[in-house]
């Protein structure tokens, strides 16, 4: 069974990494840290993985996460050797993204959400130990990350950026492995909601205190986007209700968080390619970011566009998660009654059970075209 709040925070990510990217509005990235939600929640599944079939978990991850990558590649890989991408043995990468794979001056910008699935394989390799330590030393697994991006960020280690990439996410990440745990549901409010504020405060003057070439935007500030993200995933998971009965109320909201779920590797990876393309409008059209009518259509063809490329080629992550391929899922049966998968954790279609979650503890008991993270 699904938890359908969670399902609610990972469509909510998906549509504001979209909006965003086809806005640029740096104040999304504070409202709604999207990147960090999403590698929470997929922390959070790949805790339950983990639990129910030990390091199997990450080969299931890979079959789960890859084909959908690869229907990218077969339709932009030749099409970048063709327009003069050097044909070169990195291109492999393009099977397995372990590092950036190559790509020419469209590409790079069309393509450049790739940096999540980079990330995510990173951390599925290295989950089955860090849940082995987070099992026996929870906080000091959990705070290692952050220690280690404030080291970096202050100028005491210069690591190397797949280390800074592991302090920026990874802690995010186990904080999804502290969900899964019950954890932070247990946290009573006199110490939950000080931390918190500790860490929005913390995060938001080292935001103010080092803006970035966007202002203040959480994709140019690694250590205050933690911060700040780290409050926010402690109150939207901390404190998730333990339901959302409003959500089955409405048919057409409820089936457009099914599809999202179910799709949602293929809309974050789909999106970019269309939000670039569509830029040049600015210039013919007269959509510049500052015309609200004009933003407002690129969002709907962006949208639009992507969910034609999602009913071609989205039943790929269907087969990914050994399902049957739907055109449009979430039709035959109720979406609540159903095992479906998540994105970003990449959506990369995991079934899960219904866990048992302690209960609550009472007191006194990013665009532009350009090359952003999202």
């Amino acid at each position: 069974m699904r938890n359908r709040y969670l399902d609610l925070l990972r469509f909510l990510a998906i549509v504001r990494v979209v909006v965003y990217h086809v806005t640029g509005w740096a104040t999304l990235t504070l409202v709604f840290p999207a990147m960090s939600v999403m590698f929470a929640l997929a922390g959070s599944l790949m805790a339950a993985s983990l639990t129910r079939s030990g390091p199997a978990a990450v080969g299931r991850r890979l079959r789960r996460l890859l084909p959908s990558l690869w229907v990218l590649a077969v339709v932009f890989v030749p099409a970048m050797l063709l327009s003069g991408m050097p044909m070169s043995p990195r291109v492999l990468l393009w099977l397995f993204p372990i590092a950036d794979p190559p790509a020419n001056n469209w590409g790079a910008l069309a393509l450049s959400v790739i940096w999540y699935l980079r990330d995510y394989l990173w951390f599925v390799f290295a989950s089955p130990v860090a849940f082995w330590l987070f099992r026996r030393a929870p906080l000091p697994t959990v705070l290692a990350p952050y220690l280690l991006l404030v080291t970096i960020e202050v100028g005491i280690y210069p690591a190397p950026p797949v280390l800074r990439e592991f302090g920026l996410y990874f802690g995010a990440w186990l904080l999804g492995f502290a969900h899964h745990a019950g954890m932070l549901r247990r946290l009573s409010g006199r110490l939950l909601y000080p931390l918190v504020f500790a860490l929005a405060v913390a995060g938001g003057a080292w935001i103010l205190g080092h803006p970035g070439p966007r202002g203040y935007d959480l994709n140019d500030n690694h250590l205050g986007n933690a911060l700040w993200s780290a409050a926010f995933i402690l109150i939207v998971l901390g404190r998730a209700p333990a339901g959302i009965a409003w959500l089955s109320r409405s048919r057409l909201a409820d089936r457009a968080v099914t599809v999202i779920n179910r799709r949602a590797l293929t809309v974050y990876l789909w999106h970019m390619p269309f939000v670039v393309a569509l830029t040049p409008l600015v210039d013919v059209v007269g959509w510049s970011h500052q015309d609200p009518v004009g933003l407002a259509i690129r969002v709907l063809l962006v949208f639009a566009l992507v969910g034609l490329v999602t009913l071609a080629v989205g039943w790929v992550e269907d087969v990914a998660a050994r399902r049957r391929p739907e055109l449009i899922p979430g039709g035959s049966v109720r979406s609540a009654d159903v095992a479906v998968p998540p994105a970003g954790e990449a959506a990369d279609g995991a079934t899960v059970r219904r866990a048992v979650v302690p209960a609550q503890r009472v007191a006194g008991e990013a665009a532009s075209a350009e090359i952003n993270a999202g």
